[in-house]
């Protein structure tokens, strides 16, 4: 008894030892079984508290070899239920009894976790693991981005949430994953570009189409839609060339859209004014190019005229008066010559020629020979309009300007000439984007249209029309661009690929559906901006 009693004694002292010295690692080791973490992640929310994604609980069917009865029944049974698996794979896998654990199926839907416990196969067990839930599937899906296996952020927001805030690991019963995560996005513009963007596909027989809502104030991105779309459900259409984020994903020479930032440098440096005439009679030469106008006025124009009428030598001559130095500087002032980056992932690095020469100088102040993606320019045009000071695009509500108002690119007098021409090009016969006015909003913009490189130079029928859109212009607030790639000539477009005729009417019914959804009033009677 004496002995018995030492003996135990021992033991308790043991087990106190242990239990006194706070490791659980050899807990861990022995109950947690490979693979099997998970993380806890955050809802997320529009700016308005609706929900894009969530956490929610599903099961995950595993096995353990070594209680496996019969390798052809349960390869068979199994294979008749998951139609997908691979059954030579399965066979070789559950052959391994040295194995204690293998995963067989991540993220079962309920109604085939049933069926498969409905087989009553020995050796086959399911697992509660959390999955990430989008209920708006291909809505905002290039933004949200997508999840690995183990609930861990791949792309899009879903990373930044990693990189930024962090996930929580679980083992078993989900943990609290913290406060919403609330985005810049409000789903009903998201919603409405979104459809009026696929019309516009339809329409016009394209082969995709893009398009932003963006605050120019705060560079809050309100929408952001690149067609086709992504379920960020299936990481893998994340990965399709063809599916590729065409607003910050991929860059794009976009045309005569850029004749925004060519005659505010212009107007910014004195150099000219709106009432300066420029002789555009004349085409302009560079080497072995020539640069004339698809449709000359046959007179000297003003430089409102210039933009008004949308002309190519007319802005190739405002670029060769400010100098190559003086036209890179702007550039880089807009951020048009380095990568950005967004919370939805890095922005694609514009591509812009390395030297400007004479024919660099001229095509880019038309919008070719440089590259950029949407977002950026969008970012830079927000500049133009806004009263001349830098925006940071972002995703993030109230997370932007926290270091106080962006640099200065532009004085606030040629914020308001550029406001005024955009109102003009719109509001007047003689403008380029008479179609994608909307009674009383005031809307401003410029078109592009842009063709596209490809093998042996620019194809003439495949381009990129798009229209950039403010209103309402005595006061902007609201940034639209709206991309369409390689539309056919269509009846709605009169037999024409011109952005005047596709993009600027898309443009336009955008504008007619989100306006309202921002509360911005519409006013008539309203007098028009005086140049």
């Amino acid at each position: 008894m004496l002995g018995m009693a030492v003996l135990f004694a021992g033991i308790a002292g043991q087990l106190a030892r242990l239990a006194g010295s706070g490791s659980d690692a050899i807990v861990a080791s022995i109950t947690e079984q490979p693979g099997t973490r998970s993380y806890v992640r955050p809802d997320i929310l529009d700016r308005g508290g609706r929900l894009l994604a969530t956490d929610i609980e599903m099961p995950s069917l595993y096995a353990d070899p070594s209680l496996v009865q019969s390798l052809d029944d349960t390869t068979e049974r199994l294979g008749s239920v998951l139609h997908d698996l691979d059954q030579g794979e399965l066979r070789r896998l559950l052959s391994d009894r040295n194995r204690r654990f293998i995963w067989l199926r991540r993220g079962l839907s309920p109604r085939l976790a049933q069926q498969v416990h409905n087989l009553g196969l020995p050796g086959l067990e399911f697992r509660t693991e959390l999955r990430r839930a989008y209920p708006l599937e291909r809505l905002a899906g290039h933004v949200l981005g997508s999840v690995n296996v183990d609930n861990k952020g791949a792309s899009g927001i879903e990373r930044t949430i990693d990189e930024t805030i962090g996930v929580e690991p679980t083992l078993g019963a989900p943990t609290s994953a913290g406060l919403p995560v609330r985005l810049s996005l409000d789903l009903g513009v998201q919603h409405a570009l979104k459809d009026e963007l696929e019309a516009a596909m339809a329409r016009y027989d394209s082969k995709g189409a893009a398009g932003l809502v963006m605050d120019v104030r705060t560079g809050e991105m309100l929408a952001s839609v690149s067609l086709p779309g992504v379920d960020p459900a299936r990481p893998s259409e994340l990965l399709d060339p063809n599916k590729t984020d065409k607003i910050q994903g991929g860059t794009y020479e976009l045309g005569s859209v850029f004749k925004i930032l060519t005659v505010a440098m212009a107007l910014d440096s004195g150099k000219a004014k709106p009432d300066t005439v420029l002789d555009v009679t004349k085409p302009l030469s560079a080497g072995r190019f020539t640069i004339k106008d698809l449709h000359s006025s046959g007179r000297p124009l003003t430089v409102s005229e210039v933009f008004l009428h949308s002309s190519n030598v007319g802005s190739g001559m405002l670029a060769l008066a400010e100098g190559a130095d003086k036209q890179r500087e702007f550039l880089d002032k807009l951020g048009l010559t380095r990568q950005l980056r967004t919370e939805a992932g890095p922005i694609a690095a514009p591509q812009v020629p390395a030297r400007l020469g004479r024919a660099e100088q001229i095509t880019i102040a038309y919008g070719h020979g440089i590259a950029v993606a949407p977002l950026q320019f969008a970012a830079a045009t927000a500049a133009i309009i806004n009263g001349g000071t830098m925006v940071t695009p972002t995703y993030f509500r109230n997370r932007t300007n926290a270091n106080g108002p962006g640099p200065r690119v532009i004085s606030e007098e040629t914020s308001r000439s550029l406001s005024v021409l955009l109102r003009r090009n719109v509001a007047e016969k003689q403008g380029t984007g008479t179609r994608a006015d909307v009674p009383g909003f005031r809307v401003g913009g410029k078109t592009g249209t842009a063709e596209m490189p490809g093998r042996g130079g620019y194809q003439e029928k495949s381009v990129v029309s798009s229209f950039l859109a403010a209103f309402p212009m005595d006061a902007p607030k609201y940034l639209v661009f709206v991309l369409i790639f390689e539309p056919k000539g269509t009846d709605a477009s009169a037999g024409e690929v011109l952005a005047g005729r596709n993009a600027a009417p898309t443009a336009g019914l955008v504008i007619g559906r989100i306006a309202p959804l921002l509360g911005v009033r519409p006013v008539h009677d309203v007098a028009q901006l005086d140049d």
